[in-house]
C-alpha cells in the first residue's frame, strides 16, 4: 500500500455523528433507570465508543476487550481472544459496541463467550454491518449504517493499521 491511495468519502462526518447521538437515545430509552456496561471490540470500534458514550446519560461502565479474526483486507475465519473484560459482568445489562460486523464470525463468538458470563441482557451496537458478507447470522440491535460489500477505513476502522483517524468512513481504492 502507498501513501497516495485514493480514498472517497462514503460516510461523512456530519451523517456518522448524527447517526451515533440517535443510537443513544435508543440505549437511553431502551435502559432508563438502569445502568449498562458497553464493552468496546478493540481497535476499530474505540471512536465509535467514545462518541457513543458522550451521548448516553443513563449510568455506564466501559470495558474493552480485543480479538482478531483478519489479516489485511481479508478474513482468516478464525477468532483470536487477545483481551478479555476485567470485571464481573454477572447480572449486568451488556452492549457489545463493534465497529463492522462483516461475516458475523467475530460477533458470533463474543456473543456466545457472553452469554456464558450470566449477564442481565446483552446486545449488540454496530456501526456498521454488511449482510453481503455474512456467513453467521447475528442480531444486531443497534446498528448504524447497513452498507455494501466495499473495504471501508476511517473513523477507528484501518487498513494495516492506517486510516483510523479519519473523521469519515471512506472505501479504501475509490
Amino acid at each position: 500500500m502507498t501513501t497516495s491511495a485514493k480514498i472517497g468519502v462514503f460516510l461523512s462526518e456530519d451523517k456518522i455523528q448524527s447517526r451515533v447521538k440517535e443510537l443513544a437515545a435508543m440505549i437511553n430509552r431502551d435502559y432508563a433507570g438502569q445502568e449498562v456496561v458497553l464493552v468496546c471490540v478493540l481497535n476499530g470500534s474505540f471512536i465509535f465508543c467514545a462518541d457513543l458514550v458522550r451521548h448516553i446519560n443513563v449510568p455506564v461502565q466501559i470495558e474493552m476487550v480485543s480479538l482478531s479474526s483478519y489479516e489485511g483486507t481479508e478474513s482468516t475465519g478464525q477468532v483470536s481472544f487477545r483481551l478479555d473484560v476485567k470485571q464481573s459482568l454477572v447480572g449486568k445489562n451488556v452492549i457489545l459496541v463493534e465497529d463492522i460486523v462483516d461475516t458475523g464470525l467475530t460477533i458470533s463468538f463474543l456473543l456466545k463467550h457472553f452469554k456464558l458470563k450470566n449477564v442481565k441482557s446483552l446486545k449488540l451496537c454496530s456501526l456498521l454491518l454488511k449482510r453481503a458478507r455474512l456467513k453467521i447470522e447475528v442480531p444486531v440491535d443497534y446498528l448504524g449504517f447497513d452498507i455494501e460489500d466495499k473495504f471501508v477505513i476511517g473513523y477507528g476502522l484501518d487498513y494495516d493499521g492506517r486510516y483510523r483517524e479519519l473523521p469519515y468512513i471512506g472505501v479504501y481504492g475509490e
